[in-house]
């Protein structure tokens, strides 16, 4: 149920990516514009994943859970409505919230499962967003194909509703536990520093580098996310507990979460509109919507294997091995997209490939946290990775755009092929620094806390 729920919302969450070229020309504006239709998403998941995650940390789990499907269904009939872009954007804005439910079904997972199949589930919990997204893609994709933008918005709708039924029957019953605060504060400076750092960035190629605009949003970017982090150390009550990330293995293990989150959605933002690029270009494949999603079906399949990948990999090279491993594959697939797509079967092996990386680090993302943080700071730690995973999705849409618009001549329609090389080569610094920072990691081990307690303490 928990991992359905997570693959549900995701899938949802990933209807603007495969429609981005298809959302511009409805509604006749640029790609890079109809690019928000992806990051606003990624943008609000990241803000909401700390507030949901606070306010359903206790007996009104459910609730929240119900509440927040509720308004994902709102966000998809607005976005279903051919009511125009900035409509259009607000919804996806709405559905954002959706990506909060997966910190909870990893909360829910650790206190309604034992043993075994509670690690189990939040290892598939840990690899759902990545594996929904590739699997909504083709899916939203063919409906798109054959009724229109808006109809894949419907089924959003659809699927939200179907969600908040099987919610309300089946989902486990919250902890009688106090409810906690909630930092206000913390949420709006953080919105307002992701907002306006991502909008800087995805359009200063439009706006320049250098306009006033860009520079002003920039400024208030890094005003706020400092004053943001201050507040997170000093708030009685902080939205994100940024102390959890002190120590080198709490720091790495968060770190690595924004890195392969940039590195993915550089891709997964980027192939479909390969894909649909025309072959007058002499690069493109001139694909349907149908078959520019599919591109992504090998990913989806593999993120959701390299769970029991990450396992065998932990049981042959160690624990310590798994990370960089993954990112090694993570890489291997960034440079297959940048000099290895002539022909488009080339290109569903790069994201294979690439999806295996993906996988394999989400997954042994939760037992390297486990190890680094006492076991009553546990869920505040996995919300904290949460949240850099999807500011890291965030950024790699946002900058995905930015690359493509670099390269795109004045006047002309598409981008150089050029364009997607540096996205790929962008994707592999990120894997490389990914690697070396996990390979540095000391072998793990256990040190018994004061007081007698024997969880785990972060190096």
């Amino acid at each position: 149920m928990l991992v359905y729920l997570a693959m549900l919302v995701a899938v949802i969450s990933s209807l603007g990516a495969p429609l981005i070229p298809a959302i511009a020309a409805a509604n006749d504006v640029s790609v890079t514009s109809a690019q928000w239709a992806l990051t606003v998403t990624l943008v609000v998941g990241a803000v909401a994943t700390p507030v949901v995650g606070r306010l359903g940390d206790g007996r009104h789990r459910r609730a929240v859970v119900l509440v927040v499907l509720s308004v994902v269904l709102l966000g998809s009939v607005l976005a279903a409505l051919p009511l125009g872009l900035g409509w259009l954007v607000a919804g996806r804005g709405l559905q954002g919230l959706g990506l909060a439910i997966t910190p909870l079904a990893i909360a829910t997972a650790r206190t309604a499962l034992a043993g075994e199949r509670s690690r189990s589930t939040v290892a598939a919990l840990s690899v759902t967003v990545a594996a929904g997204v590739g699997l909504g893609y083709p899916l939203t994709g063919a409906i798109a194909e054959f009724g229109g933008v808006h109809t894949a918005f419907w089924f959003g709708a659809g699927a939200s509703a179907l969600a908040i039924v099987a919610a309300a029957l089946v989902y486990p019953a919250s902890p009688q536990v106090p409810p906690q605060r909630l930092d206000v504060a913390g949420a709006l400076l953080l919105g307002t520093g992701l907002a306006s750092g991502l909008l800087a960035l995805g359009e200063a190629e439009t706006w320049g580098w250098t306009s006033p605009a860009v520079l002003g949003l920039a400024v208030v970017a890094v005003v706020t996310l400092v004053a943001w982090a201050v507040w997170q150390l000093r708030a009685p009550a902080p939205l994100v507990d940024l102390r959890l990330a002190r120590g080198r293995t709490a720091a790495t293990a968060h770190g690595a979460a924004l890195l392969v989150g940039l590195a993915n959605y550089l891709l997964l933002s980027s192939v479909p509109r390969l894909a649909q690029t025309p072959t007058s270009t002499g690069y493109g494949f001139g694909t349907s919507i149908v078959v520019a999603g599919l591109v992504l079906l090998p990913f989806s399949v593999a993120s959701f294997l390299a769970s029991r990948l990450a396992r065998t990999l932990e049981r042959a090279v160690g624990r310590r091995w798994v990370l960089p491993a993954g990112a090694v594959l993570l890489g291997t697939g960034e440079v297959l997209f940048a000099f290895v797509r002539t022909d488009l079967w080339q290109v569903f092996a790069a994201m294979a490939v690439a999806g295996l990386g993906v996988g394999t680090v989400f997954a042994a993302l939760p037992a390297l946290i486990v190890s680094a943080v006492p076991a009553g700071e546990t869920g505040s730690a996995m919300s904290l990775n949460q949240v850099l995973r999807y500011i890291g999705f965030a950024v790699g849409s946002a900058l995905g755009a930015t690359v493509l618009e670099a390269a795109t001549d004045p006047g002309a329609e598409f981008p150089d092929s050029s364009g997607y090389t540096a996205i790929g080569l962008v994707g592999l610094g990120a894997c490389v620094l990914l690697a070396a920072l996990t390979a540095a990691l000391p072998a793990p081990g256990r040190v018994p806390e004061p007081a007698g307690r024997t969880a785990p303490v972060s190096r």
